[in-house]
């Protein structure tokens, strides 16, 4: 039995959870008791997108603009995704906050529940990808049946998810080195098995022609526009606001750019089956060189997928617990039940197709909470607590709107950046115009 403390400071009792899996505060800001030093939150978010599917839309890019320009692409994104994210890290190492209470300041009590339960939702999407991911990847590579590894997946990553933030930060010490290792073991047999040289490699040029290079930053910037913009369920662990950035920083722009490398050069030493569709999916070339290295893909699968999936559990549950007041736990096991049906009807193969719309409605809702919070939080702070802010909702509309038609008008733009900037733009306009925000009765 844990203990929570009410609003006078004393600690009570909690129903229904063991004192060993550790309070998540769910449902108020972590206290500076409970903060987690800089080399735990790092790992919670530096194990996240070092994974094989960010390889496999790295040498999507790669198989469209070459090496060089395909490189140039997924570092601009991730700098994108380090002042995006960045910024909202340090809201959330500052308070304390989710991002559901994150967003209850800007958007209203009532108001949050949209945007909060959107990207809930959306991360649970996610969630099922992984799970079809794990059944098709152990397919392809071993012959299992799909069946199999998505069940074995669904109950691994769901445990993981339940024993809460101390776990997502063990699996990211785990996986980020096992992903480091093993996409170095494959490039070399890549290398090894085929006719090029590494010459050739660094001077590949493409074979594709489905990307341009605006098209390609916001591949990288949709990829984890979703969970980036919930960074606060993660980062408001950090002990303050500049903790909680270093600690994004591991992931945006290092741990990101490295997983989509590794894919490009998985590309561009051939050693990737159909990567205009594939990618750099690269577990194909650690098979068939003896029982112990198959043996250590299977655990890799597992290990690389679940530091993802559990991560998109986490984020949907702790969105939820927020919304509807139930604990994060047993939410998180409904949610996996939830993902897990979703991903045996085969849905999970069509998030890979709106990929890009995430770039078009995610982004635009953190910029709206950048601009609150600070940029205007000399105005802002202090006001009293309302149920709804159009102007927020307005806003966020007006950057989703701004994001669609660059998307289907201008080809080569980059979405999320038009999206955010617009946002920004009508929110700054907004407040600016309203009246001064009346100050909360101390």
């Amino acid at each position: 039995m844990t203990t929570t403390t009410s609003g006078t400071g004393r600690q009570e009792p909690r129903q229904g959870e063991s004192a060993a899996l550790g309070d998540e505060y769910e449902h108020e800001p972590v206290p500076e008791r409970a903060r987690r030093g800089l080399l735990s939150v790092s790992a919670v978010w530096f194990g996240f997108p070092m994974n094989l599917g960010n390889a496999v839309f790295g040498g999507v890019i790669v198989h469209s603009l070459g090496l060089a320009r395909g490189a140039a692409a997924i570092l601009l994104g991730n700098l994108v995704l380090f002042a995006y994210v960045g910024a909202l890290s340090w809201l959330a190492g500052r308070t304390g906050e989710n991002f559901s209470h994150q967003a209850a300041r800007t958007f209203g009590t009532l108001g949050s529940r949209i945007p909060a339960g959107f990207l809930s939702t959306v991360v649970i999407g996610w969630y099922s990808f992984q799970i079809g991911l794990s059944g098709t990847t152990l397919q392809e590579a071993l012959g299992w049946a799909p069946l199999l590894g998505a069940l074995a997946g669904g109950v691994l990553y769901t445990v993981l998810t339940v024993l809460g933030i101390r776990a997502l930060a063990l699996i990211g010490f785990v996986a980020t080195p096992l992903f480091v290792v093993l996409a170095g073991v494959a490039l070399w047999f890549g290398l090894a098995e085929g006719t090029t040289s590494p010459g050739q490699v660094l001077s590949y040029e493409g074979a594709g022609h489905a990307l341009s290079f605006g098209a390609a930053m916001s591949i990288v910037v949709a990829g984890f526009s979703d969970s980036g913009t919930m960074t606060a369920d993660f980062t408001r662990w950090a002990r303050n606001g500049r903790a909680a950035v270093a600690a994004a920083s591991c992931a945006f722009p290092f741990a990101n750019s490295v997983a989509y490398l590794v894919g490009g050069l998985v590309v561009a030493v051939g050693g990737a089956v159909d990567p205009a569709v594939n990618g750099g999916g690269f577990l194909g070339l650690l098979t068939g060189h003896g029982p112990l290295l198959t043996a250590v893909a299977v655990l890799f699968v597992f290990v690389n997928l679940g530091s993802v999936a559990s991560h998109c559990l986490y984020n949907g549950a702790v969105g939820w617990s927020a919304i509807t007041g139930f604990r994060m736990r047993p939410l998180a096991i409904v949610l996996s039940v939830l993902g897990l049906v979703a991903a045996l009807t085969g849905v999970w193969s069509l998030f890979l197709d709106w990929l890009n719309l995430l770039g078009i409605f995610v982004p635009p809702i953190g910029a709206v909470l950048i601009t609150d919070q600070l940029f205007l939080r000399r105005r802002t702070a202090g006001r009293e607590v309302r149920e709804y802010r159009p102007g927020a909702l307005v806003a966020w509309a007006a950057g989703a709107g701004a994001a669609t038609v660059a998307h289907y008008l201008l080809p080569g733009s980059v979405d999320a950046v038009i999206g955010m900037t617009v946002a920004c733009g009508v929110y700054l306009a907004v407040e600016r115009t309203a009246p001064a925000p009346v100050a909360r009765a101390a």
